[in-house]
């Protein structure tokens, strides 16, 4: 019998959470006090993802260790990276730089723990169970270096009442990627959705297929992440040393750019559900409440009894 292949979930969590005014990776939604994050990784293990690796901010360990890790450890292996603001960037960085550089760093700050396939994702998102089972198939049998995947979501399920959103717009042709676009400002309207450029709004499809960070990989991705992300330090960082960053959407769409790579585009059948701002957090309390009422989640997800 065959050993099985490692499988290993990364989430992106060392973000500051500015628009929801705190750490809001951690912020309790379910019935027994669980926070999104919780409801990823149970998903991400009942499809056979044995590893996870953390993508944290330094000072933030503790508080991961005691809402979430120390629960988790029984079910999956867990690691830690540590996005930290000076690595790869000490000879751009301004001292009055607090900001993250974006979730292509986020990356190429674990990159010593990955050594196989792989998936990347939000902390605050909720994903669905399909889409982790569709992605663990994928690199289980198909993942390849320079080949790999995406699970898309159609804009209309992605957006908030409450605001706008920034969202990777993707193109597509024969169920593969052609192109990345970050949007941003799109809010909902009365005819759909619209987005701001240029102070003036144009509207946007709402079937519009986006990307919610939901990627899968192996350790190939690493060097086109590193030479994308070395070419924004020397360009778009030095001119915008304060708030500058680098995207995995963006990322992607230049090595397409660059034939560098190839992105099956998969799709997910389950409801997106997100908090944007603290308004948003009563719609997915109650959105977890519904499904663990019809049986797709227990009361308790880390009983071992």
């Amino acid at each position: 019998m065959s050993k099985q292949k490692s499988l290993t979930l990364v989430i992106l969590a060392a973000g500051m959470g500015s628009r929801f005014g705190g750490l809001k990776q951690i912020e309790p939604v379910g019935t027994n006090h669980e926070s999104i994050i919780d409801f990823t990784i149970y998903d991400a293990i009942k499809a056979g993802f044995n590893r996870l690796v953390l993508i944290i901010k330094k000072e933030h360990e503790s508080l991961f260790e005691t809402n979430l890790v120390h629960k988790i450890r029984p079910f999956i292996k867990v690691e830690y990276a540590y996005q930290e603001i000076s690595y790869l960037t000490d000879h751009v960085l301004n001292p009055e730089r607090v900001k993250p550089w974006g979730t292509t760093h986020a990356l190429l700050s674990c990159q010593g723990l990955i050594d196989g396939p792989f998936m990347i994702c939000n902390a605050d998102d909720y994903y669905g169970p399909s889409a982790f089972s569709t992605m663990a198939q994928f690199l289980t049998h198909d993942v390849k270096p320079y080949e790999y995947a995406m699970i898309g979501y159609r804009l209309k399920n992605t957006t908030t009442e409450h605001g706008s959103v920034t969202r990777g717009v993707c193109d597509s042709k024969d169920n593969y990627l052609t192109q990345v676009n970050e949007i941003k400002d799109i809010r909902r309207s009365s005819s759909g959705h619209e987005y701001q450029k240029d102070n003036q709004w144009f509207p946007i499809d709402d079937d519009a297929l986006v990307s919610m960070n939901f990627w899968g990989f192996d350790e190939s991705v690493m060097a086109l992440a590193y030479d994308v992300f070395d070419a924004f330090l020397s360009t778009t960082a030095l001119n915008d040393p304060l708030k500058a960053e680098h995207v995995l959407p963006t990322m992607i769409s230049q090595c397409l750019e660059l034939d560098a790579c190839k992105v099956k585009v998969l799709s997910s059948e389950d409801a997106w559900y997100g908090i944007t701002y603290q308004e948003d957090r009563e719609m997915v309390v109650n959105a977890l409440k519904v499904l663990k009422e019809q049986g797709q989640y227990p009361f308790d997800l880390w009983s071992q009894t």
